[in-house]
C-alpha cells in the first residue's frame, strides 16, 4: 500500500514539473496558435498568398464598313461583355469596302471622335482600314493584343479575299507586330451579325491564352454564312479558294449535307464558317 501512495505522489510530482516545464518563459512551445473555421484549421505559421488578377486584354477594332456601321457595333456589343478584355475601337468615318491594304501617303488623313450605332465611343479616320490601323497604333499609341476587323457586311473568301479592306486592315495590323483576326458574315436580309459575333467570341476563347502569352503576328479570316434556312453547321480549317469554280459566293445552303469542305468558298455555301489563315 505504502509503494503504490509513493508512486502516486511521484506521478503527481513529475506531472507538476513538467506542467512547470512548459510555463517557464524561456522556453518557446513548438505548437503554433491555430484558428478553426467550420472544419479547416490553419497554424498562423502557415502564409496565405494570393494571385493578382491579369492585365485586361487590349483588343483594337476596326472595319472597312465604316464606324457606324452594323457589324462591328454588333461585334463591339459582343465583346464588350466579355471578362478581362478591353476595348478600343478606330475606324473609317465611311465605308471603304474593296479598298484592301490602301493607304492615304500625302498626309491629309484626320480623326475625330465618334461612335459606334449603340454608343460605343470610337475614333472615326478619314482614310482606308490600313490608315486607321497605322493612326491607333502610330498616333493615338495604342498597344493592342490583337487587332479585329469587321464583321463585314460580305463574305471575303476566294478571289475576294485580297480586295477586302477588312482583311487589309487585318494584314496592315500583322505586319506592324500584331496578331490580327479579320471578320466577314455572309449577305442576307438582314445579315446575321449576332451568330458572326458569337463565332468571333468563341475564337477568342479559343486563343485567349496564346495572346495573354504573347504571341508573334498572325492573321487569321473567319467568313460566316447568314442561313436563310437551317443555322451555320459547324467551323472547319480551309485554305483560300484560288477561285469560285461555278460556286455562288454570295449564297449559302445551311441546309445542305455536304462535308469535308476543301477550300472556303466550298464552306461558305455549304453552310459552313470558314477558318483560314493568311499570309501578310
Amino acid at each position: 500500500m505504502r509503494r503504490q501512495l509513493v508512486s502516486l505522489v511521484l506521478l503527481v510530482i513529475l506531472a507538476l514539473v513538467a506542467s512547470s516545464c512548459g510555463d517557464d518563459g524561456d522556453t518557446a512551445s513548438t505548437d503554433a496558435p491555430t484558428t478553426t473555421a467550420g472544419d479547416t484549421t490553419t497554424t498562423a505559421a502557415e502564409t496565405t498568398t494570393t494571385t493578382a488578377a491579369p492585365d485586361p486584354l487590349t483588343i483594337l477594332i476596326t472595319n472597312d464598313d465604316g464606324v457606324a456601321a452594323e457589324g462591328i457595333d454588333a461585334l463591339v456589343e459582343m465583346l464588350r461583355t466579355v471578362d478581362g478584355v478591353e476595348i478600343v475601337v478606330v475606324a473609317p468615318d465611311g465605308n471603304r469596302s474593296g479598298s484592301s491594304d490602301s493607304t492615304t501617303d500625302d498626309g491629309s488623313v484626320t480623326a475625330a471622335e465618334a461612335t459606334t450605332l449603340s454608343g460605343f465611343p470610337a475614333i472615326a479616320v478619314s482614310g482606308f482600314p490600313a490608315d486607321a490601323v497605322i493612326h491607333a497604333l502610330d498616333v493615338v499609341g495604342i498597344v493592342p493584343d490583337l487587332v479585329i476587323s469587321g464583321i463585314n457586311d460580305g463574305a471575303n473568301i476566294g478571289p475576294f479575299t485580297d480586295l477586302s479592306g477588312t482583311v487589309g486592315a487585318a494584314r496592315t495590323a500583322a505586319r506592324a507586330g500584331y496578331p490580327a483576326l479579320a471578320a466577314s458574315q455572309g449577305l442576307g436580309e438582314p445579315a446575321d451579325f449576332e451568330t458572326g459575333a458569337s463565332l468571333v467570341e468563341a475564337w477568342l476563347a479559343d486563343h485567349i491564352d496564346e495572346l495573354r502569352a504573347g504571341t508573334d503576328p498572325f492573321v487569321d479570316s473567319i467568313n460566316i454564312p447568314t442561313c436563310v434556312e437551317g443555322e451555320v453547321r459547324g467551323v472547319v480549317e480551309v485554305p483560300v479558294a484560288t477561285d469560285f469554280a461555278d460556286r455562288d459566293p454570295l449564297s449559302s445552303d445551311c441546309t445542305s449535307d455536304a462535308t469535308e469542305p476543301v477550300d472556303d468558298v466550298g464552306a461558305v455555301t455549304v453552310g459552313f464558317a470558314s477558318l483560314a489563315e493568311l499570309t501578310y
